[in-house]
This record gives structure tokens, C-alpha cells and sequence, in this order.
């Protein structure tokens, strides 16, 4: 019998093209790297590059930027049994404009549909998603059918046992509106009471300011903190920006952890980064502020990086900035190569950026 995975992440995988300068307008711009993309395939591959044996449930188009991510995924050595084609959508391509330190506009090309909305809760393996140490969901795994009803199927079939994440993940562009829904014959879809569902199956729910705003209606670290926990998550990790990060666990454990201080060149993946990070604190069993401590060195690393997926760190780096070293230099090699969005970075900041406690 297989062992089970230690992580399993479910949701958006697609062809992120990033401009190999800086600073340039997308209209300027002359060449571009091609990496892996996708929130929930990012913290997959940053977990597999902390040596957890890993897996993703997404799905690409039937084309060669398909075969593409599949190739990828291999070469991070995570499992793409559960990634499946759909025939008639295209695989996604985001572009991003890279302005540091804080300015990352991003071009997401999903239309029709993605394919990764065309999840089916009859392909769910549904034992292996049960017996998983960590699966990890998005919310905007619930912003569309059937991608919505299989999110929840996931879900439901934990039915309590490990840990369940839930990444708040709230992109507004990705949900239709009420007009839209209707010309499909669909009830237009309440995020809020989604997302309510969503946490009633979750032991951690992970989201910034804004996500927890349209979870639960808190802007305000601590009192989102409470209401996530009074939603039925045991551990909400709050992402302040500038201001780091809070956690709090129903136990009463607490941490509120600074940013570590970075030259940021590109803030996209570090939120991905600091996911994958958190499952392999989590796996640990590590206490709740070497968790994120870890987590945040982690998110700063790829935030000093070009890429995303190639960007995610090895152990031994982010030892080193935990040790109090410099963040290792990676050149933007484009691949899934060692030494190479989407989500802005929660925990790392330019060393330019005032202290802790400026606006976040």
C-alpha cells in the first residue's frame, strides 16, 4: 500500500511569463522566462523543495503549455497523477510587470474558462485526499462549477482528520458576477457564504487582510483572527504586510512575527512560498513561532527572486537566513532548475521600508 502524501494542494496551475527586466512596462518589454504557475502548484513545489513528497489536483488544456507543466511538475518531483486534460480550454498564461519593491501588476489570460474550474468531484481520489497529512484549498477552487462542488467534496471527505488548509486566496477578477452567473442558468454565488462553508472543514485557514475581510468580515489582524477561529479553523495565520504576520491557535498559543528585511525584486510566490513553508512547520510539529519565523524567511527568499515555482527554497537557505546570513543570490534562470504569482508578499519587505508597524 502507498504511503500516504504528506501534502496534497488542489487548485490554479498555469504558464506564468515574466519579463527577464525589471522596471520595464509589459509594452517595452523584449523577452520573457517561462515558469510553472498557480498558487495552490506553487506551494506544492515549494513543499517538495522542502522534502516533502507531495502531489497536485489541478488540470491544463490539451496543448503544449500543458505538456509544459506536466514537465515541470516531474522535474520538481511532484506527483501529476491527478493532473488532467481538459479539450476545449486553453492552458492559462499570466503576465506580470515587475516595478520593486512593491508594485507587481498581474495579466491573468483564463477565458473562457480555466481548466483548472473543470475539476470533477467523480475524479476525486478521494481516499488518497482523506489519508493526506496536509491538503491544502483555495478560495478560488470555490468561485466556479464544478471546480465548487468538488472543492467541497475534498473537503468533506477529511472529515476531520489531519490538516486542512485553507488558503483564503481571494482574486475578485476570477469570480463571475451576478449577470454572469445567471446567463448560465446558475444562482449567482455569495463568496462570503462559500467561504463560511469552506472553514467549517478547515484546521488552518491562511489569508491577508483583504481575504480575511471577505471570509469573515474583520479587517483588523486580531479580531479576524477570532473570527476565523470562531468559524472552525483551530490556527488563523493573519498576513499583515509590512507588519508581518500574527497566529493564533484556539489553545491560546500565539505568535506575531516580523518580516525579514529584503531587497524585493519581484513580490509574487513569496505568499506561496510561506505556504509551503507553514505545511512543512506544520508536518514538523514544530511550535507555532518557529513556524512562522521559518515561513517568513522562506517568503522573503523568493521575493528577493525573479521567478515564482523555480524561485521556492532548499532547506539549507533558508537555514542560513534564519541563522541571521544573507538571502542567498539566485540568478532568473527560466526552468524548474535549482539556482533560478500569486500571491503579493505578506512577509517580506524592502530593507529600504520603514520598521514594523508603518500601514500595511
Amino acid at each position: 500500500m502507498t504511503a500516504p502524501y504528506d501534502v496534497i494542494t488542489m487548485g490554479r496551475i498555469g504558464v506564468d511569463l515574466y519579463p527577464l527586466r525589471t522596471g520595464v512596462p509589459l509594452a517595452q518589454v523584449e523577452t520573457f522566462g517561462k515558469f510553472l504557475g498557480g498558487s495552490a502548484t506553487n506551494v506544492a513545489v515549494a513543499s517538495a523543495r522542502l522534502g516533502r513528497r507531495v502531489a497536485v489536483i489541478t488540470r491544463t488544456g490539451q496543448d503544449a503549455f500543458g505538456d509544459y507543466l506536466h514537465q515541470a511538475l516531474r522535474e520538481f518531483e511532484v506527483d501529476d497523477r491527478w493532473v488532467t486534460a481538459v479539450d476545449r480550454y486553453p492552458t492559462p498564461v499570466t503576465f506580470c510587470e515587475v516595478f520593486p519593491p512593491d508594485d507587481f501588476p498581474l495579466y491573468f489570460y483564463r477565458l473562457p474558462k480555466a481548466p483548472d474550474l473543470e475539476i470533477h468531484p467523480h475524479e476525486l481520489d478521494l481516499d488518497a485526499i482523506g489519508s493526506a497529512r496536509i491538503f491544502w484549498m483555495t478560495g478560488t477552487g470555490l468561485c466556479a462549477e464544478p471546480s465548487r462542488t468538488a472543492t467541497l467534496t475534498a473537503l468533506e471527505s477529511r472529515a476531520g482528520s489531519g490538516i486542512t488548509v485553507f488558503d483564503l486566496d481571494w482574486r475578485p477578477m476570477f469570480w463571475p458576477t451576478d449577470a454572469e452567473d445567471r446567463s448560465g442558468g446558475a444562482e449567482p454565488a455569495d463568496p462570503r457564504e462559500l467561504y463560511t462553508r469552506a472553514l467549517r472543514y478547515a484546521t488552518v485557514a491562511v489569508g491577508n487582510l483583504d481575504e480575511c475581510e471577505v471570509a469573515v468580515g474583520e479587517r483588523d489582524p486580531e479580531a479576524a483572527a477570532r473570527a476565523l477561529l470562531a468559524a472552525g479553523p483551530e490556527l488563523a495565520v493573519v498576513k499583515q504586510g509590512p507588519k508581518g504576520v500574527l497566529a493564533v491557535h484556539r489553545d491560546g498559543t500565539r505568535a506575531e512575527v516580523p518580516p525579514v528585511a529584503v531587497e524585493v525584486v519581484n513580490g509574487l510566490g513569496a505568499g506561496d512560498a510561506f505556504g509551503g513553508a507553514l505545511c512543512h512547520g506544520l508536518l514538523a510539529g514544530w511550535e507555532l513561532e518557529r513556524v512562522m519565523r521559518y515561513a517568513n524567511a522562506a517568503g522573503a527568499i523568493v521575493a528577493s527572486r525573479l521567478a515564482c515555482s523555480s524561485a521556492m527554497p532548499y532547506e539549507n537557505e533558508v537555514a542560513q537566513v534564519l541563522a541571521g546570513g544573507p538571502v542567498p543570490a539566485q540568478d532568473p534562470v527560466p526552468g524548474p532548475q535549482p539556482g533560478a504569482a500569486a500571491d503579493a508578499t505578506p512577509c517580506a519587505v524592502p530593507s529600504t521600508t520603514p520598521a514594523p508597524g508603518g500601514p500595511s
